[in-house]
């Protein structure tokens, strides 16, 4: 390798050859390993006899063997007319390509005699290029303005420093390896699973919930929906209903009715998609000894019969505050708080670094450490945006009064189950709801009250 500050990227391959980095041009012989030789008879490329752009080499005889009847098995021997690797590349160039609007435009120097199921899939014949539009393309690639005195060979010819260099080619690498994943020659992969990751390659670049327009949110839950099924094989029915003008939620819960029983919890997991394996639980029911309310010596993991005698029963959930802390420490505004006041966390945008959980001072908020799992025979298919749809490993979730039940008119699903009639739930701005008569005509208090959070939620006694 030569020793002065600028390489040039042949270099670069001569060098992971000597430290066992594989890698090839695409016309080498299999056999050749790293070998800088092209294969004998090769057609030269981009205008410069033998040589050709490097691609990382794939184990192209395993992915033949593993490979089905119908595939090209002889890309194993690299005598299969696709052009293995590089059609690989080319399709993956065409894709980006495509998606530019620039398609119809763009140069190809694939050859239809050599590379014949490439221009087949594409339906058209690719046009020769001239050398100069070809020097032109790789000029730009290479750094340098087209027809500018550095344009022209290939990016073999320029000359670069070290770093970038080897940077160029750790990064073709990477990419001739996901192009290769991607081609069917060399992928086991089945249509659904490449689907599938194309839809979560989507999912991960789309914005803020709250900054997309309209046609944004039904595509991302179009692709939501059809990730469920493939996932899962499950039809959802995502929504992403707004709140309803006039409307402010409030919860009361009446501490004399109580029994502890925790249907309202079974309820909330099962209407929620929660996560079976942790046991995740919005609600707690905490088991107090009559005569005080002192959250730290209460016990919300009791498992004898209930009631138990001298002991009463008080529920905590999300209060949905009214002055949110955990909304305000958020840095990168994952959670938010709607019109109709249900606190929300849009899970695509949550980086997961906890603030809201620290700030929290009801214990409401629930964090991922692994990916949740919900059996699809218990997977509730009423799901909404911000609410009950699928979550993933590395982020927090929380009750949202069952967004996708109380936008609809309904109670949420831990009200409508409790056999007691200890929950409250209704329209805080309608004089006529029962939330408001409760309001009116009985001594309710909240939790820490001194903190100013303001909390939707509270408790009252007949």
């Amino acid at each position: 390798m030569s020793t002065d500050r600028e390489m040039t990227f042949e270099d670069v391959l001569r060098f992971a050859a000597k430290t066992g980095v594989e890698s090839s041009f695409d016309d080498v012989a299999p056999s050749a390993g790293a070998g800088m030789a092209p294969a004998a008879g090769a057609a030269p490329a981009h205008g410069t006899p033998g040589r050709r752009l490097p691609l990382p080499v794939v184990d192209a005889r395993a992915a033949g063997a593993a490979a089905s009847p119908t595939t090209h098995t002889s890309c194993a021997t690299g005598t299969c007319g696709c052009g293995g690797v590089r059609a690989a590349a080319e399709r993956a160039l065409e894709r980006e390509i495509r998606a530019s609007g620039e398609w119809e435009a763009m140069p190809f120097d694939a050859d239809p005699a050599r590379f014949p199921d490439f221009a087949a899939a594409h339906g058209r014949t690719p046009p020769a290029p001239t050398v100069g539009a070809q020097a032109d393309t790789l000029g730009a690639a290479a750094g340098t303005r087209p027809g500018s005195p550095d344009a022209g060979g290939t990016v073999l010819d320029k000359p670069v420093d070290r770093r970038r260099a080897l940077g160029m080619f750790l990064g073709a690498v990477a990419a001739g390896t996901q192009a290769a994943a991607a081609c069917a020659p060399f992928s086991p992969m089945s249509d659904e699973a490449r689907e599938r990751k194309l839809l979560e390659w989507a999912e991960y670049f789309k914005g803020n919930f709250r900054l997309m327009t309209d046609e944004e949110k039904a595509e991302t839950i179009r692709r939501l929906e059809r990730l469920a099924y493939l996932k899962q094989g499950v039809e959802v029915n995502i929504k992403a209903t707004e709140a309803q003008p006039g409307v402010v939620f409030g919860y009361a819960f009446n501490i004399s009715k109580c029994k502890g029983f925790r249907n309202c919890v079974e309820a909330c997991i099962k209407e929620n998609n929660l996560d079976r394996r942790t046991g995740t639980q919005y609600i707690r029911i905490f088991e107090m000894e009559a005569g005080e309310i002192n959250l730290d010596h209460a016990d919300s993991t009791f498992q004898h019969e209930v009631p138990a005698e001298g002991h009463f029963y008080l529920g905590t959930q999300c209060f949905q505050c009214a002055n949110p802390p955990c909304v305000q420490v958020c840095p990168v505004s994952a959670t938010w708080q709607e019109p109709d006041g249900i606190v929300v966390v849009d899970y695509d945008w949550c980086i997961g670094c906890r603030y809201c959980i620290a700030a929290c001072p009801y214990w409401a908020r629930r964090f991922n450490w692994s990916e949740p799992h919900v059996p699809a025979e218990e997977l509730n298919p009423n799901q909404h945006y911000l609410g009950n749809r699928a979550r993933k490993k590395g982020v927090v979730e929380k009750c949202t009064f069952c967004i996708q039940r109380t936008r609809e008119g309904r109670l949420p699903a831990c009200a409508e189950a409790c056999p007691t009639g200890a929950r409250v739930f209704g329209n805080l701005l309608d004089p006529n709801s029962e939330i408001r008569w409760v309001l009116e005509n009985k001594r309710v208090f909240r939790l820490k009250e001194d903190l100013n959070t303001e909390p939707r939620f509270w408790y009252f006694m007949d």
